[in-house]
């Protein structure tokens, strides 16, 4: 599916326009960034960071392409979706994971890019990446790698 970027939320959260119609807003699978926004929780260690990332990769009016997995929303009604950049073909779920920006988040049956991002989770933990390398484990948040 094509779709444009109407909004980053927070770091693994964005607001899609489809260009068949209709706007939904997409978490990103397979991924977990450090809350920024979400209520009754603190802002987390590199937050702010992962969040200005994704809107810098993410800016409003990029196209993307949008890939789903096995389950299509979850709890909250958002869009579980794969995120790539039109222009230049870019992962973004896995671009965040190997800059430090992200951990992984593997829920079973979303896992179709479980293997990939899991090894780019490692390649950044052991280079001490972005929050691998500023919060301790309890600080970040997220699921580890």
């Amino acid at each position: 599916m094509v779709a444009t970027v109407r909004h980053v939320v927070d770091g693994d959260t964005i607001d899609l326009a489809f260009a068949a119609g209709g706007s939904e807003r997409g978490r990103l699978l397979g991924i977990d960034t450090p809350e920024t926004v979400k209520p009754n929780t603190p802002v987390q260690c590199f937050g702010p960071e992962a969040s200005a990332r994704t809107k810098e990769l993410l800016a409003p009016g990029t196209r993307v392409l949008v890939q789903r997995d096995s389950e299509a929303r979850d709890r909250y009604g958002r869009l579980l979706v794969y995120v790539w950049r039109a222009e230049d073909g870019l992962f973004v779920n896995r671009s965040l994971v190997v800059d430090g920006f992200a951990r992984t988040l593997s829920i079973a049956p979303n896992t179709s890019h479980r293997a990939d991002l899991a090894a780019a989770s490692s390649a950044a933990a052991a280079a001490h990446r972005g929050l691998w390398g500023s919060c301790a484990a309890s600080d970040a948040g997220g699921a580890g790698p």
